[in-house]
């Protein structure tokens, strides 16, 4: 292994959130005696994924603790490593760069062996939904659960057929104006342009400081936008903002017609998700990795894409009641 992973993750640079910061920001990470508290961060997908946990918990007959939308990755991540949840969603992807601090560059050369050349990520669908076969899917999944087990004692589940990877999206008729479709053509303009993105965008090496390394200095003077998870499209519909970031399960991506544009020098990782675990809840409910492997691996791009869009979509649904129809009518609860 030629990778330098470091010995503490990165959100542990940070000084720690005090237990009664936690405490305030979401009362139920407290409640600690048996029931299984579930976190999320701040979208809509997780919100769904949250909710999924949940209920197939309760099919289980457990009792629950509900402490969704607890923020960003950090905050996320921090309250599993502290007990403070037991479970959250993650993404391989997420959790190679922003949590373990690796290079995407440095992942990509130790996959293709001997330091070769790195090439572009491809964003498809990953065919092997658990790991074993060979893909970089597979590679970084496995990379990312052998450091969370070893060094956090946290447990990976299987992973999602999906890919949600970081993109960057324009709207059609912007793209075929300007002529660009790939990341490498916006960054010849992108001195002139606004990015509508999550405020932790410009600090994060799979956001701003990966688009300024991999694609140049045409991103330094890029405007960006800070602004909630679940406005970010509304900004690009006003014209308040050229580009918005983007995952690639949005359904706002397919709804409103928009361009993905190509990650051409291959910026961003896999991005599949997966339910996180404290190994210590995962022990003591042993039937539990069988049930949510079943959810997780049962939930294609097609299938997410659509889930999300009846919530961000004109239905407006509540991200329980379509967490709940899926498992109703996919039979992975109420057998």
């Amino acid at each position: 292994m030629t990778l330098n992973r470091r010995t503490v993750v990165k959100g542990a640079l940070a000084a720690p959130l005090a237990a009664s910061t936690i405490a305030a920001m979401h009362p139920a990470l407290m409640a600690q005696d048996g029931p299984v508290v579930v976190g999320s961060k701040d979208f809509t997908e997780q919100f769904i994924l949250g909710n999924m946990y949940l209920l197939v918990l309760q099919d289980m007959g457990l009792e629950t603790e509900d402490a969704l939308n607890l923020g960003g990755t950090q905050i996320a991540h921090q309250a599993l490593e502290s007990g403070d949840i037991d479970t959250y969603p993650e993404y391989t992807g997420t959790a190679l760069v922003e949590v373990l601090g690796l290079s995407v560059e440095d992942v990509l050369a130790d996959f293709q062996g001997g330091g070769a050349a790195a090439t572009p990520v491809d964003a498809a669908e990953s065919a092997t939904p658990v790991a074993g076969g060979g893909s970089l899917e597979d590679y970084v999944y496995q990379l990312v659960k052998d450091a969370y087990q070893a060094d956090l004692n946290l447990t990976w589940l299987a992973y999602s057929p999906f890919n949600n990877t970081q993109a960057l999206a324009v709207k059609r008729e912007w793209s075929a104006e300007n002529g660009v479709t790939t990341i490498s053509q916006l960054a010849e303009i992108a001195g002139d342009l606004t990015i509508s993105a999550p405020a932790d965008f410009p600090e994060r090496e799979d956001g701003l400081l990966g688009l300024q390394r991999v694609y140049s200095a045409g991103f330094n003077d890029i405007e960006t936008l800070p602004v909630a998870p679940g406005l970010k499209y509304q900004a690009l519909l006003d014209d308040e903002a050229e580009v918005v970031l983007a995952f690639g399960t949005d359904g706002q991506i397919a709804g409103y017609d928009l361009i993905v544009l190509e990650d051409d020098l291959g910026l961003w990782p896999p991005y599949n998700v997966a339910p996180v675990v404290r190994t210590e809840a995962l022990d003591a409910n042993p039937d539990l990795a069988a049930r949510f492997d079943a959810v997780t691996t049962s939930l294609t791009g097609e299938v997410m894409s659509g889930l999300n869009w009846r919530v961000d979509g004109d239905e407006k649904a509540e991200p329980a009641d379509v967490a709940r129809e899926y498992l109703e009518e996919n039979g992975l609860i109420g057998g």
